[in-house]
C-alpha cells in the first residue's frame, strides 16, 4: 500500500518516501505526492531521485490493490532504498483547476447523469446524458461566475455504507467512486447548502476563484441523448 499525500494536501511538490517493490508497472514506494491515473484524471509527472542517480517519471500509475507505481526507464532504486520524489508541479496545478472546473459543471445539471469524462492540461470535457443542453454561452457564463465566487474547496471522509446510503451523490455513470479501504473522501465546493458536493479521489484547487477564467471550446452530439462539453483554461 501506499500512502496518498496529495489525498490530504494537493499542494505538496516534494517527498521523501522509501522503495517497497519493483514491479513491471514501476517502483512502488511507502509514499508519494504523485497521483495515479485513475476517473478521467491523468497521473501526474515527476522526478525520483536517490543516492546513485535519478529518473524521471512520465506518469505516475495504479499498481496492485493501493499502490501507486511510479514507472522509469533504465535501473532504478533498489528495495529499501531512500528516495525524493519531486512533483511536475506545473502540470498538476493545471489538472486541479481542470478537476475542481468539472464539479462546477457538474453543480449547473442537478440531477442530470455523467456518462463520460476526461481531464488534461489543454483541454477536458464532461458528457452528459442531455438531449437539449443550453448553448455555449450559458455554461461559459455561469462557470466564470461560480469561479469569481470564490467558493471555498473541502474535503471530508465517510463510510461505504453512508454512501450506500445517499447514492444521489454519485454523479459519473461510468466512473465509480474509490472504494476498498472503508472510507469514501467527498469533496466539497461552498458552504452550506454546498455548490457541489461528490465523491472524488482527485486533486483540487483550495478556492474556485484559483481556477481563473474558463472558455467553452465546444458542444457535441455524442449519440441519440449523450452531449459532450469541451472546456479550456484561459492561462
Amino acid at each position: 500500500m501506499t500512502t496518498k499525500l496529495f489525498l490530504d494536501d494537493a499542494y505538496l511538490r516534494s517527498c521523501t518516501a522509501r522503495v517497497v517493490d519493483v514491479t513491471p508497472a514501476g517502483i512502488v514506494l511507502d509514499r508519494t505526492v504523485l497521483y495515479a491515473r485513475s476517473g478521467g484524471q491523468p497521473g501526474d509527472a515527476g522526478t525520483l531521485r536517490w543516492a546513485r542517480g535519478e529518473a524521471p517519471v512520465a506518469e505516475a500509475l495504479k499498481g496492485d490493490g493501493e499502490a501507486v507505481a511510479h514507472p522509469i526507464a533504465g535501473e532504478g532504486p533498489a528495495i529499501g532504498d531512500e528516495v525524493e520524489v519531486t512533483l511536475d508541479w506545473a502540470r498538476r496545478h493545471r489538472h486541479m483547476r481542470m478537476h475542481t472546473t468539472m464539479h462546477l459543471l457538474c453543480s449547473l445539471t442537478p440531477g442530470i447523469g455523467v456518462t463520460g469524462g476526461q481531464i488534461g492540461a489543454e483541454k477536458s470535457r464532461l458528457d452528459f446524458d442531455l438531449p437539449e443542453p443550453p448553448p455555449k454561452e450559458w455554461w461559459a457564463e455561469r462557470l466564470n461566475a461560480l469561479v469569481a465566487e470564490d467558493h471555498p474547496v473541502s474535503f471530508t471522509w465517510i463510510s461505504d455504507a453512508d454512501l450506500d446510503a445517499n447514492p444521489q451523490m454519485v454523479r459519473t455513470l461510468s466512473v465509480q467512486p474509490p472504494r476498498g479501504s472503508g472510507r469514501v473522501r467527498l469533496v466539497r465546493i461552498g458552504g452550506e447548502p454546498p455548490v457541489d458536493l461528490q465523491p472524488c479521489g482527485g486533486t483540487h484547487v483550495a478556492r474556485t476563484g484559483e481556477i481563473g477564467r474558463v472558455t467553452v471550446l465546444k458542444l457535441e452530439s455524442k449519440g441519440r441523448q449523450n452531449r459532450r462539453i469541451s472546456i479550456g483554461l484561459e492561462d
